[in-house]
């Protein structure tokens, strides 16, 4: 499985704090503070938009270091994602991202088919 690929699927080399943050781009981290703050109605600062992958070592963002369920979930279990999980397709966790992003669900499959 790819390693820029998160528990959930979501692949972090599209995600715009692994952008900014491999681009040193503050433009970007002002503008992605200002739309995920707005999003999750929290208080994001630049200063927060630094990201170097899910899976990888290496700094996150405070939410995917510490509070995002998903990857704590993986992580206790020992799995690379949550595509190996047998209960992928009904956990509440990891369904709120693939039931808006297919892509993740394909991630998910294809890396465990890989193996």
């Amino acid at each position: 499985m790819k390693k820029m690929i998160a528990y959930c699927g979501l692949d972090c080399e599209a995600c715009d704090a692994y952008i900014a943050t491999k681009n040193s781009d503050d433009e970007l981290r002002v503008k992605t503070a200002k739309l995920w703050g707005e999003m999750n109605n929290v208080e994001i600062t630049p200063e927060m938009i630094n990201c170097e992958g899910c899976r990888v070592d290496g700094i996150k963002t405070p939410y995917c270091e510490s509070l995002c369920q998903i990857r704590k979930c993986g992580m206790s279990r020992g799995y690379e994602t949550c595509g190996e999980c047998p209960e992928l397709e009904s956990c509440e966790k990891v369904g709120m991202v693939i039931k808006h992003l297919p892509e993740a669900l394909r991630n998910l499959k294809e890396g465990k088919a890989s193996k």
